[in-house]
């Protein structure tokens, strides 16, 4: 029977370091005080961001964290504590920090961001950013703004010569030879 134990618990620790292996964003809590309510309104939000949460014990995942070379993360491992792992490295930490501002019983601990261990201040400034998607957006939209605003200086350009307020090339051109034209004097007088 001693054998079966050790083998399952094995199994489950070769299944939690792969799955954090497989997360782009882990992010440790401290889940202590909170109600079964605020427990499962945490859990739908991290659900609405495809994020899962789970409670492991401290056992199984410090031996998954050091097997992965976790240190610094698994020494947080005290007390009573939730994983969540997300595919997108930012929505773990833009929901429980979102989550945490409003129930002050929920305490961020650390993290593991694509491999690296962070602390709370990562985790924080992390929470900041938008998500993938957000993140596209902004980025398409950097990429289109040169473009945009060439395409409305071209069409104010237009806009502009059909109204006659444009000079064209030739009027330009001939402004000068008019003047060229003039006597010494009436130059001179302007």
């Amino acid at each position: 029977m001693n054998k079966d134990i050790l083998a399952q618990k094995e199994a489950e620790v070769a299944a939690l370091a792969d799955k954090m292996k497989a997360a782009s964003s882990i992010v440790m809590v401290e889940y202590r005080g909170l109600t079964v309510k605020e427990v499962t309104e945490l859990r739908r939000n991290l659900r609405d961001e495809d994020v899962d949460f789970k409670v492991y014990k401290n056992a199984i995942a410090r031996r998954a964290a050091s097997q992965l070379g976790y240190d610094a993360f698994s020494d947080q491992l005290v007390g009573p504590n939730a994983l969540a792992f997300g595919k997108d490295p930012v929505a773990p930490a833009r929901v429980l920090a979102k989550f945490a501002k409003e129930h002050d019983k929920l305490v961020l601990k650390t993290g593991v961001v694509d491999g690296d261990v962070v602390d709370t201040d990562v985790i924080m400034k992390l929470s900041a950013l938008p998500n993938k998607e957000g993140m596209l957006a902004k980025f398409a939209s950097c990429l289109n703004a040169p473009v945009i605003k060439f395409a409305m200086t071209i069409k104010a350009l237009a806009e502009a010569k059909e109204n006659g307020t444009v000079k064209t090339a030739e009027a330009e051109e001939a402004a000068p030879q008019e003047s060229a034209d003039k006597p010494a004097e009436e130059a001179a007088a302007e």
